[in-house]
């Protein structure tokens, strides 16, 4: 297959990178960043997760990390490029709504991570991820202004109807059904990209993403090559421009290879 000429490759974290047997990065794939690297291809991060939850992958040395779904963009060297908080209306919203009714969500914030209403599914969430419970919420010393991203643990077929209730200035995307990511309405992975093709003086067209979940969608379909994993949700898969291996089976450093940019 031909190399199309690709400058910058995206990666997603959990089900990409990192697997949910093992909870560790392939070795082929560690090699495949570092040949990337070597030979002068951008490998930046791109994931829902919070900037304070991707330590265990930053010894892959990325370029940059596009966290939030979008909302947080920062190089390596430490440089803010994008931060974008959701509006403080629909923070106090759901704040006022889960005084009254039963629900479940966590606050992001760039130095913090909350939660209120801890479920045995949601503990059970957080071991699948690896990741430690976050401390509780206090719902009377939230900052309002300062919430990057929230998690409403909620099932699909009730979404829509809390997010036009609850938080209509706010959009939602998911990878489980366990939980939706909200973020302000028009942000995306798609929009860090644009951010980082920018810094870097990109063409879209010189760029590659990875990804398996809902949140990945908008940006396999904007950048110039989309692979899904082969263990990515069927949605995903229908927007991919190609579909590669699943993530224990070396298809991040066999997507490279097909297409001969390794």
């Amino acid at each position: 297959m031909r190399n199309p000429n690709i400058k910058a490759v995206f990666f997603d974290i959990d089900g990409t990178l990192l697997s949910f047997k093992t909870h560790e990065v392939a070795a082929s794939t560690e090699e495949a960043i570092e040949q990337l690297q070597t030979k002068g291809i951008r490998t930046i991060l791109s994931t829902g997760r919070s900037i304070n939850s991707i330590d265990h992958v930053k010894y892959l040395n990325f370029d940059g990390y596009i966290t939030f779904n979008g909302g947080y963009c920062v190089t390596k060297e430490g440089h803010i490029l994008f931060r974008q908080a959701i509006d403080s209306a629909d923070i106090q919203s759901v704040l006022d709504y889960a005084k009254t009714n039963p629900l479940s969500f966590s606050f992001m914030s760039e130095k913090h991570i909350t939660i209120h209403d801890v479920t045995p599914e949601i503990a059970g969430m957080y071991a699948h991820l690896n990741l430690p419970v976050p401390p509780l919420v206090d719902m009377e010393n939230v900052d309002l202004n300062g919430v990057l991203q929230t998690n409403i643990f909620l099932g699909p077929e009730d979404e829509q109807a809390f997010m036009d209730k609850v938080m209509p200035n706010s959009l939602a995307s998911r990878w489980t059904p366990l939980f939706a990511d909200v973020n302000p309405k028009g942000q995306s992975k798609k929009v860090g990209i644009d951010i980082f093709c920018n810094h870097f003086g990109l063409d879209i067209q010189e760029t590659m993403a990875f990804g398996d979940g809902g949140n990945d969608i908008t940006m396999l379909q904007h950048v110039g090559l989309g692979i899904a994993m082969g263990n990515a949700n069927p949605e995903v898969k229908e927007v991919a421009d190609y579909i590669t291996d699943d993530v224990d089976s070396d298809g991040i450093w066999n997507a490279l290879k097909h297409f001969d940019i390794l």
